[in-house]
């Protein structure tokens, strides 16, 4: 371990630099301090705890949370190889070991979580560009430049319903006039003409779910902060979207970056907020540049900024970089690494809506939930309760990937079926192969058996024993045990915990070591009821949602493939 940072440590230029250019932001110092250094080193920790007037205790625990960071040096060149569940499948630890055999002194290797990329499995980032689908024979290419294929969703699918997608594919997204040709900007030209309450009212008569994967109305969120009073508010999006299968925020914002900044500009105006936040996970640092960009010309064209379109209405966007942490997807994690200090859940109440960014009421919604909103202000809430069910009106981004002939992002309206979705949209199963299960609604979702295909999907959360979640549907055929799907997903979230609390950091541990004997063929009698026991204190005692969701998968997998759990004889 590095030795701690102390006040006598040597004032670091690096930090000087870094907070004259990005401002009281520590995770952009520290990436800063990173990439000109190749880790965060004792006197920046020092220099940084200084500056921003917080101990060195804090300081250091920054920089020591976020996996994209290290505080013992290493290799500036970083290759990031995914493990997530569907780069598993598809052979992530042999393309692992292809990369470590190719690359020289000048790179490392490393593992991450997930990244966003599964409709490229296995996947890898090349410094911060993304690469996949990589073989182990393509590696040495992959250090080279090659960088794989990068899907462009710019055809719809037969059968799709595009509304947050419609304009991918026909504009150019560093192009605000090739936006703005295709009606960008003009929902909130509309609504600017109108009370801001009038905006809410659409929202709530649409009945808009968010689509994060809990599903709390979106109107109703809106409607609690414009009612509660203070002088400043703020409107953050969360871009932190680091669940495995969860790309689909990643799709609508490359293609097409003007309609998120559109739709918290709506929210905005919606709940008296100024300033807005876009909190983006650190892998998507390409996205990044893309907004930043579509931000500066939404204020060079009067979209974004002071007096928007001579309103009166002001609203400035910044772009936050994350560091790599699933945690900062649960809400108040967010807010504690946008405030500077590590991504650890809150105590809630207070909510975010009445004590959020800084103590002060705030949204904060998911790029989806923000992306619905303009063509619902232009259309109406008609319109929208006119796709979908009655229990989840409008259309959602659903992802498909695993055994699938064809990984992809697609839109469609609620109540879809997993089987379309694999028939239809994935175009079946790949050549060969046998459908046996799904991991339904992302790692937090549930392990669904064959039994379940027809089973309508909207937004009532496991009405029937399939999670919609964040609408990520990973297939898997007869070739993978359930026990090994489990270990995966624990694996997963072992890694993920951010160790606040003893039921998630400990529970995820023994429930991955149990399942990882039952995986590899020595399974004890008692392992079955212990992992029923695991996921009923996680459950119940967690402190946050990560934790607590951890019980969905393994309940699930034990309901619907519990003869693969007993013990070998």
């Amino acid at each position: 371990m590095p030795s701690k940072p102390t006040r006598e440590t040597q004032h670091d230029p690096i930090v000087d630099r870094a907070v004259a250019e990005h401002g009281p932001d520590i995770v952009a110092v520290y990436r800063a301090v990173e990439r000109e250094r190749g880790h965060v080193s004792a006197d920046a920790i020092g220099t940084a705890a200084d500056l921003f007037k917080i101990s060195d205790a804090q300081a250091f625990g920054v920089a020591s949370f976020y996996s994209m960071f290290s505080t013992r040096p290493r290799a500036r060149k970083i290759i990031r190889v995914c493990d997530s569940p569907a780069c598993q499948l598809k052979g992530a630890a042999k393309t692992r070991a292809a990369i470590e055999a190719a690359a020289g002194g000048d790179w490392r290797v490393e593992r991450s979580s997930c990244l966003g990329l599964c409709d490229r499995a296995p996947a890898l980032l090349v410094g911060e560009q993304s690469c996949g689908p990589l073989t182990p024979d393509r590696a040495a290419d992959a250090l080279n430049g090659w960088r794989g294929e990068h899907p462009t969703y710019a055809e719809s699918l037969p059968g799709e319903v595009r509304v947050t997608l419609a304009r991918i594919g026909k504009i150019d997204p560093d192009s605000i006039a090739s936006a703005i040709d295709a009606g960008a900007y003009q929902a909130l030209k509309q609504a600017l003409g109108g009370a801001p309450s009038e905006v809410i009212k659409i929202v709530e008569a649409a009945g808009v779910q968010g689509r994060g994967g809990a599903g709390f109305p979106v109107g109703r969120k809106w409607k609690f902060v414009a009612e509660t009073q203070s002088a400043q508010k703020y409107v953050v999006c969360n871009f932190d979207e680091s669940e495995p299968g969860t790309f689909k925020d990643r799709v609508i914002v490359d293609g097409d970056p003007h309609l998120l900044l559109e739709g918290m500009a709506l929210g905005a105006y919606a709940v008296g907020a100024d300033a807005g936040y876009i909190y983006i996970r650190g892998e998507y640092a390409w996205i990044a540049e893309r907004l930043e960009r579509a931000i500066a010309q939404a204020e060079a064209n009067g979209w974004l900024g002071s007096n928007i379109q001579g309103s009166g209405f002001s609203f400035n966007v910044h772009v936050h970089r994350g560091a790599g942490a699933y945690i900062c997807g649960e809400e108040s994690a967010l807010l504690e690494s946008l405030e500077g200090r590590r991504g650890e859940p809150r105590i809630r109440p207070p909510y975010p809506t009445t004590h959020g960014y800084l103590g002060k009421p705030t949204v904060v919604n998911n790029v989806e939930s923000f992306c619905t909103v303009p063509p619902l202000v232009q259309r109406g809430a008609d319109w929208y309760r006119s796709m979908g069910t009655a229990n989840s009106p409008g259309v959602k981004v659903f992802t498909v990937f695993g055994d699938v002939t064809r990984p992809c992002a697609f839109e469609a309206p609620y109540g879809i079926t997993l089987r379309r979705i694999i028939d239809h949209f994935g175009g079946g199963m790949r050549q060969g192969s046998q459908f046996k299960m799904a991991l339904a609604g992302g790692a937090a979702g549930t392990i669904v058996s064959a039994a379940m295909l027809d089973i309508p999907l909207d937004g009532a959360l496991g009405r029937q024993g399939v999670g919609l979640g964040s609408g990520a549907m990973f297939i898997l055929d007869t070739a993978v045990s359930a026990p090994q799907l489990l270990y995966w997903l624990l694996q997963f979230f072992e890694f993920e915990s951010c160790g606040k609390c003893t039921p998630c950091r400990e529970g995820t541990r023994e429930a991955r070591v149990a399942v990882e004997r039952i995986a590899t063929g020595k399974g004890r009698a008692g392992d079955v009821e212990e992992l029923k026991r695991l996921a009923s204190l996680l459950g119940s005692a967690s402190f946050c949602g990560l934790g607590q969701s951890v019980a969905m998968p393994i309940e699930s997998a034990l309901k619907h493939f519990g003869a693969e759990f007993a013990p070998k004889e």
